[in-house]
C-alpha cells in the first residue's frame, strides 16, 4: 500500500555523512581513493566518469519481495541480470525495486546514492547484502560513499572487512545463472 503522504527525505540530513563513513574506513585501516565529480544518478550518466576511475565501476539495486524482505544487490556495471531469474538465486519471492521512502528508512540514502556502504545505517539488520562474484574478483571496486557526487575505490577484501564491521553477512553469489536470455533477431 502506498503512503498517501510520503516522507520528503530531500531536506533531511544523512544519518551517516560521507566524512563519517571515511572516518570509519580509516579507523578500520581500510585504504581507499576518493574522487569528487558532478552528481550522477544512473549507470549511463556515470559511464563518462568510469574511464578515469582506478577500479571496476559498480552499481547497486535496492530490492524487496512481497513479504517485505529487503535486499541490496551490488554488482559490476558489466554484469547483466534478469530480475525474473534473481529470486531463485537469493531465495526470495518475486522482486521489485524498493521505493525512495523505503530506501531512506532502511539504508539512509537517497535514490542515485545506493551503495554497499549504506548498510552502516541498517543497524537492525533488515537488509541482506548480495555481492556479484565476478565483481569480487576485481582488483579494485568503486562505489558512491553515501552520496552521488563522489566515488570511492577500494579492494574487495576491504569491502568485506567493512561489511563484517557492520554486523552484516556478505553473500557472494555467481550471477551468471541470472543472465538475460539471448534474443534471436532474424
Amino acid at each position: 500500500m502506498n503512503d498517501p503522504n510520503p516522507i520528503d527525505t530531500t531536506a533531511d540530513p544523512l544519518p551517516t555523512t560521507p566524512e563519517e563513513l571515511m572516518q570509519c574506513l580509516d579507523n578500520l585501516g581500510i585504504s581507499y581513493e576518493l574522487f569528487h565529480h558532478e552528481p550522477v544518478f544512473t549507470v549511463a550518466e556515470s559511464s563518462k566518469l568510469d574511464r578515469d576511475l582506478p577500479g571496476t565501476p559498480c552499481r547497486n539495486l535496492f530490492l524487496r519481495d512481497k513479504k517485505k524482505h529487503n535486499f541490496l544487490l551490488t554488482l559490476q556495471n558489466a554484469t547483466e541480470v534478469d530480475m525474473k531469474k534473481l529470486p531463485e538465486l537469493i531465495g526470495s519471492g518475486r522482486l521489485s525495486f524498493g521505493s525512495a521512502e523505503r530506501l531512506w528508512e532502511y539504508l539512509g540514502v537517497r535514490p542515485g546514492s545506493v551503495c554497499p556502504f549504506a548498510i552502516i545505517n541498517d543497524v537492525d539488520q533488515n537488509v541482506q547484502i548480495y555481492l556479484d562474484q565476478s565483481m569480487m574478483e576485481a582488483r579494485r571496486v568503486c562505489y558512491h560513499p553515501l552520496q552521488n557526487d563522489m566515488t570511492l575505490c577500494l579492494t574487495p577484501d576491504d569491502l568485506l572487512k567493512f561489511i563484517a564491521h557492520t554486523g552484516h553477512a556478505a553473500h557472494i553469489i555467481d550471477l551468471s545463472p541470472a543472465k538475460p536470455d539471448e534474443r534471436n533477431e532474424e
